[in-house]
């Protein structure tokens, strides 16, 4: 028997969009406000706000929300949220945007997509948001740079969605969580595990991936094809993998693929709650949590994103984490094992990353078996040889 999907983070799934004459007549005033281009990294918010992804945020955090997700990983109305998502300007062009105005939110390309109401406008301490956030407040840090290069001062304020935002790649896993939830209705099922990736699916994902499905009724990959670091595999050949491992490795009836719009932020534990929220407004009752998610280089521990749950009540997140160990290949018993299952010693285990592929295809080497399946190691090998000629 179906039941009802889980509830948006918050109760009620956000749409920020207009529809039909509503959108026209805001359409034709859009053009009468001050203009503010957005970067990459709002592009994502806007889309993930508008949609619902992000529920139950209603656009960029006011300075309140903002102090009370820095400080205590909530919002001023309690509900559970780890990294502020703040639309900033330099505080050299900040006099033009106005409080208690609103503005018109221009893609690069000219094109007016959203209007949004300043309620707030704030210069907060960078230093401290780093610290907070991300647990360091070195430039070397990616998520840190992109926030600083950002701007200075900040603006908080409802958005309303009037023009899609433009995309040119994968046109049919772009779902938002009104299509994922019609979907995983549509088939039946009543528990669906999300798994967040930004890389190719390599043995020790299609391990714990497949783990878990012997738990639910649904597999939702789900891949972060939004902004990411330039040396990070390009999201079209990331996607051809994953097409190609649904089609061969998984079972189609219990697989779904929907690309994830965000932008990383490499924020580690709190991003992997964050993470996690969206997928619970996606419609998903579970939370694939490995080692280092959304970590980058040694700024956290090896199991912090999972460890961050345990600050959380089920009455705080109704999404419930999957925990997994490290997998690797066990050359001992010739299979994908954990510490949990496998007796071998550390010189008996193959250690599986996508740093580690990464690795290997800046050297020209093809990633063995035990890494990845061998057509996906065929593509790779191939966009390595391509990007280096």
């Amino acid at each position: 028997m179906h039941k009802t999907l889980i509830q948006p983070h918050g109760g009620t799934l956000v749409n920020r969009s207009l529809y039909d004459y509503e959108r026209q007549t805001a359409i034709e005033y859009a053009y009468t406000l001050p203009q503010l281009t957005l970067s990459q990294r709002n592009l994502a918010d806007i889309e993930c706000i508008a949609t619902g992804v992000y529920s139950p945020l209603q656009g960029f955090v006011n300075e309140e929300d903002y102090y009370n997700i820095v400080n205590d990983m909530h919002l001023s109305n309690g509900l559970a949220w780890t990294i502020p998502v703040t639309l900033q300007i330099p505080e050299m062009v900040s006099d033009k945007y106005k409080l208690d105005t609103e503005i018109a939110l221009v893609h690069p390309n000219g094109d007016i997509l959203a209007v949004m109401s300043i309620t707030n406008k704030f210069k907060p301490d960078q230093d401290y948001e780093a610290e907070k956030v991300y647990g360091t407040t070195k430039d070397a840090h990616p998520g840190v740079s992109v926030m600083r290069a950002e701007g200075e001062i900040y603006l908080g304020g409802s958005i309303t969605l009037i023009n899609t935002i433009p995309h040119n790649d994968f046109q049919n896993y772009r779902l938002p969580p009104t299509i994922t939830r019609a979907e995983f209705t549509e088939r039946q099922w009543n528990t669906i595990v999300a798994f967040q990736t930004r890389n190719p699916i390599h043995r020790a994902h299609e391990y714990i991936t497949k783990i878990a499905l012997e738990l639910v009724d649904g597999l939702f990959i789900n891949p972060l094809v939004g902004m990411t670091k330039s040396d990070d595999i390009p999201a079209n050949v990331r996607m051809r993998c994953y097409e190609i491992m649904i089609e061969k490795y998984y079972p189609s009836d219990r697989t779904f693929l929907g690309v994830f719009p965000a932008a990383m932020r490499y924020a580690g534990p709190r991003e992997a709650i964050m993470h996690a929220i969206a997928r619970q407004n996606y419609g998903c009752t579970h939370f694939i949590v490995g080692r280092d998610h959304a970590g980058v280089g040694s700024y956290y521990g090896t199991y912090d994103a999972q460890h961050i749950f345990n600050e959380f009540g089920r009455n705080e997140l109704e999404i419930v984490p999957m925990k997994f160990e490290h997998a690797f290949y066990c050359t001992r018993t010739q299979a994908m094992a954990t510490a949990k299952t496998s007796p071998s010693t550390f010189e008996e285990r193959i250690h599986l990353s996508g740093t580690k592929v990464r690795e290997m295809l800046a050297n020209g080497k093809t990633p063995p078996t035990e890494f990845t399946r061998p057509e996906i190691a065929k593509i790779l090998i191939n966009q390595a040889r391509y990007a280096s000629a």
